[in-house]
């Protein structure tokens, strides 16, 4: 009898199954690529910033969905990995916006997503290049997993001090000093007693300031329109260069200076008090200040209010961030009288805060509060603070009022999200309006050109119109042109002979009025401001950075006759020339220059 052979155990086992086999990398690099490299074009043409970003945010959205889908599909890779992954993802977003600082905003979710993307691209392409022996259990999936918290945990340990003119954030660590907290730390020089006592009649005031030829009683000057009449300056800086006379520290905001009977004002923030500051505008001492109660801050523009103090028959109009209208005593910064301009418009405190320079016209204090009901344009009466009357002009804008002679007649422009509108400054009446539909913020003045035309403009990096306003009653402005060319912010222009010079986007242009063509485009001056020195002419401009630039006002060329660094931080904020001086303030520093004279 033959014996049955005995059978091993190990004869019957099952095959061990096969490895399951490796996610392929190529196309989450390739998304990962579409995304930086729209990213690096986007940066390098010529592209609005509020529709760059939107963009942005939409390619990113994008890339973002197809890698999950594309991710959460694959059968090379285990359900677990896969929903370990993006559960990671949506832990780390959650974490991370509830920790980062208060400055952030969404900022971690937009900045993380990318180098989230791009770590987890790297990190399949990595492993799958990994020799077999290196590649231990759980290691493609530590990886995915930890990813996340490192690409949005990297923003817990940072702040956002707003962002720079051409929409980029700007980061600090989060545990270092802001330039405000180290201005209140050191306690701001000179500073004179704050002033807060009742209501004074002006019968009891001190002797009251009288304003000088060659003062710079409001923004953007006497004429609120950036020009410096009657001064004639050196233009060989190497030879000739402005002399510094003082420098100080100041709390922060986008105010202007104004310079009226050898004072210097301007508004800072300094913690949870908003103030109007006078200095002596030959030392830069605190010689008073007033203070309001009240913290503005948000998050894309910073801290601090936005417009500028106007002077007039020795009085000071100041406009707060939350609407505050001080009527105050120039010399000694007693308050004359007080208006909430949000309670009397009924509006609400706009997103960038109340921004409108006063503006004194036939013994009114005119303003822009965006009320509805008719209560866009408020204007008071300027001794007494009686509301005057009121008129419509939209519902949001970052504009000031301006005043210009129109077809021979005085009237009060404003720029608004409905367009421009010409009321009666002794009135209110609305005169002409001009619809520019558009969605961005509305920044800039408009300016008059000639006797009928205004030069406005639709918004953030949009476009400029030239409008042409008729004679007769009742007919409607036309646009005579609207150009691509001249694209301000917030940034002035000015014009001269018949071209116009500004900023265009970042970068410096002059524009042809007669048909809105471009001249040329040069100088990368960021988001900066300009004056005009029409007896020369020249140009002189304030960069982003704080540098101030002297540029021939020259149609046919950009020709830079000098530069140097004026002030430190971010300068937002308009320059002044008053008595042959130059006053120059960013959010952090605020300095006065003797221009040499020309010879």
């Amino acid at each position: 009898m033959t014996a049955t052979p005995a059978v091993h155990p190990l004869d019957h086992a099952s095959p061990a199954p096969s490895p399951r086999p490796l996610p392929r990398a190529w196309p989450a690099v390739l998304m990962v690529a579409v995304f930086w490299a729209f990213h690096f074009v986007s940066t390098q043409v010529e592209f609005q910033m509020f529709y760059r970003f939107l963009a942005g945010m939409a390619v990113l959205t994008l890339v973002l969905i197809t890698f999950l889908v594309w991710w959460l599909t694959r059968r090379t890779v285990s359900r677990r990995e896969r929903w370990l992954a993006f559960g990671a993802l949506v832990v780390g977003a959650v974490i991370t916006v509830m920790l980062s600082h208060k400055s952030m905003g969404p900022m971690p979710i937009f900045g993380g997503v990318p180098w989230l993307l791009t770590g987890w691209a790297a990190w399949l392409l990595l492993t799958r290049h990994l020799p077999a022996s290196a590649r231990r259990p759980g290691l493609r999936e530590s990886g995915m997993i930890a990813i996340p918290f490192l690409a949005f945990g990297t923003f817990l340990l940072l702040r956002m001090e707003g962002l720079r003119g051409d929409g980029n954030p700007q980061f600090h660590w989060r545990w270092s000093p802001t330039a405000e907290d180290q201005f209140l730390a050191a306690g701001p020089s000179g500073a004179g007693a704050s002033i807060t006592s009742p209501t004074t009649s002006s019968t009891t005031r001190s002797t009251a300031l009288v304003l000088q030829p060659g003062d710079w009683p409001a923004f953007r000057g006497p004429g609120r329109d950036a020009n410096v009449r009657g001064l004639r300056i050196a233009t060989d800086w190497d030879a000739h260069p402005p002399k510094k006379l003082w420098s100080q520290h100041v709390g922060p905001a986008w105010s202007s200076i104004m310079v009226a009977g050898g004072r210097a004002y301007t508004q800072e923030q300094r913690g949870d008090t908003e103030l109007v500051v006078c200095r002596d505008a030959e030392t830069g001492s605190t010689l008073w200040t007033h203070d309001d109660a009240g913290r503005f801050e948000e998050s894309l523009s910073g801290a601090g209010p936005r417009a500028t103090p106007t002077f007039h028959n020795g009085l000071l109009y100041t406009l707060g961030a939350r609407g505050t209208l001080n009527c105050l005593d120039a010399a000694d910064g007693r308050p004359v009288w007080s208006h909430d301009i949000a309670a009397d418009a009924q509006a609400r405190v706009p997103d960038w805060g109340f921004c409108s320079s006063p503006l004194v016209v036939g013994g009114k204090v005119v303003v822009y509060a965006g009320g509805k009901s008719g209560k866009s344009l408020l204007a008071y009466d300027a001794a007494t603070g009686n509301l005057a009357w009121s008129a419509p002009a939209g519902e949001w804008s970052y504009s000031s009022p301006h005043l210009a002679t129109i077809n021979g007649a005085e009237q009060v422009l404003f720029l608004s999200d409905r367009g421009v509108t010409a009321v009666d400054p002794s009135t209110g009446a609305v005169q002409w309006e001009h619809l520019m539909p558009g969605t961005a913020p509305r920044s800039v003045q408009p300016l008059p050109v000639g006797s009928n035309q205004v030069l406005a403009n639709f918004g953030l990096d949009s476009p400029t119109a030239l409008v042409e306003v008729p004679a007769t009653s009742g007919a409607k402005p036309t646009e005579h042109w609207t150009s691509r060319n001249l694209k301000p912010s917030f940034n002035d222009f000015v014009v001269h002979n018949g071209y116009a010079y500004g900023f265009d986007g970042t970068m410096f242009s002059c524009v042809d009025l007669k048909d809105g063509s471009r001249k040329w485009k040069k100088g990368r001056y960021g988001a900066g401001q300009v004056l005009f020195l029409p007896d020369q002419p020249v140009l002189l401009v304030i960069t982003e950075q704080g540098e101030a630039v002297l540029v021939a006002a020259d149609p046919t060329q950009h020709t830079e006759l000098g530069r140097f660094q004026a002030v430190t931080g971010k300068t937002w904020n308009h320059p002044a020339i008053a008595q042959g001086r130059l006053y120059v303030r960013s959010a952090d520093e605020m300095a006065c220059y003797e221009l040499q004279p020309a010879k």
